[in-house]
């Protein structure tokens, strides 16, 4: 090959190399090009959604602050610490609601609108028919007032329930007929298998939330729509200040209600309990199968559906807690200092009197 050639070959090489250089070049410009298209038109839409949910944002802070606005003589008694003599909420956050915990006006404002429908269940079975009126006539003024409220009362004496207590306006009541038990003790065993059932067939047609209450008690002071929440127990007036080595839950292994000794948050009371129908059908319905599956090998819990009620709960924790003002004792006394307002309470009573069959 001549020096001339060498020369063209040469050029020709570099030439070649030059363009190939410069088609790389073009092709990583366009592909830098398309990747800023696409970055561009991402930020352009995360841009849309953020302004809308901004908007979405300051629409409810707005409805928010109309809402204050409209009590703001309030605003300084809402902004101020909450009790501190006492536990106001539990290791996994669920709220436990005292006497100055709540403000009354704020939480009626947010509920009477809802047009809420209350279920709830009181077993008046034997003598203990003769607690029924008082307990109706003091629901009727300390039970979820303003909103409304449909009574089941189950008892084997229909006739027995009293016909004369004044209704509010939306409040109703329906009885429920059940057999006569042998043992009272069969009565506490069954509830939860009646509740079930009753919550199935007709209660959730017609109601929001459900509550559960002992027809041995009475209303002395409000219990409104700061109670309501998806799965609500009350904390035992007799256990609220014991560790939990204490509680009188069920301890043998033998029983589906067992808890260890080194498990437990709270001793629930089974006097009250309630939430919205869907969780409540479902707590109802484990502590009826496993009553049964107690029954079919000759168990019964030390606490019958208590502690069966305490084992569920322990599982399934509580969205709202019930402080002991919900549920004392009227047999305990009042000189606990932390109980500032008694709302329900059991009443005093020769049980062995009043439990046929014991």
């Amino acid at each position: 090959m001549t020096s001339l050639q060498m020369v063209m070959v040469g050029r020709f090489l570099v030439f070649g190399n030059c363009c190939c250089t410069t088609a790389s070049e073009r092709m990583r410009g366009r592909e830098h090009f398309q990747l800023s298209l696409v970055l561009a038109g991402g930020m352009a839409i995360c841009w849309l959604v953020f302004s809308y949910c901004a908007s979405v944002s300051l629409t409810q802070v707005n409805r928010q602050v109309v809402l204050n606005h409209r009590l703001q003589r309030k605003q300084a008694k809402l902004m101020e610490p909450v009790r501190t003599d006492v536990l106001t909420v539990t290791p996994w956050l669920a709220p436990i609601v005292w006497e100055g915990t709540f403000d009354p006006q704020v939480i009626d404002e947010a509920f009477m609108s809802q047009n809420l429908t209350i279920a709830t269940t009181v077993f008046a079975v034997g003598r203990y028919t003769r607690f029924l009126r008082d307990f109706l006539e003091s629901a009727e003024k300390h039970f979820m007032v303003g909103l409304e409220v449909h009574y089941y009362v189950f008892t084997d004496l229909p006739d027995d329930v009293p016909n004369n207590v004044t209704l509010g306006v939306g409040r109703l009541l329906s009885i429920v007929r059940v057999p006569k038990f042998d043992r009272w003790q069969e009565i506490s065993l069954r509830r939860m298998e009646l509740i079930q059932t009753a919550i199935k067939d007709h209660i959730h047609r017609g109601a929001n939330y459900i509550f559960c209450l002992d027809v041995d008690m009475r209303f002395h002071g409000r219990v409104g729509p700061e109670a309501l929440g998806r799965l609500v127990a009350a904390i035992h007036p007799w256990f609220y200040m014991y560790p939990r080595s204490q509680f009188p839950y069920e301890r043998r292994t033998v029983s589906t209600a067992y808890i260890p000794l080194d498990q437990g948050d709270f001793y629930y009371q089974a006097n009250i309990f309630g939430g919205a129908l869907e969780d409540v059908h479902r707590l109802t319905k484990t502590c009826r199968e496993h009553l049964e599956v107690d029954k079919s090998v000759g168990v019964e819990a030390v606490w019958q559906e208590e502690s069966h009620l305490n084992w569920y709960l322990l599982r399934n924790k509580p969205t709202k807690l019930l402080s002991p003002e919900y549920v004392w004792d009227d047999a305990k006394g009042r000189d606990d200092k932390e109980i500032k307002l008694v709302r329900f309470s059991s009443v005093i009573k020769n049980k062995a009197e009043v439990r046929e069959n014991l």
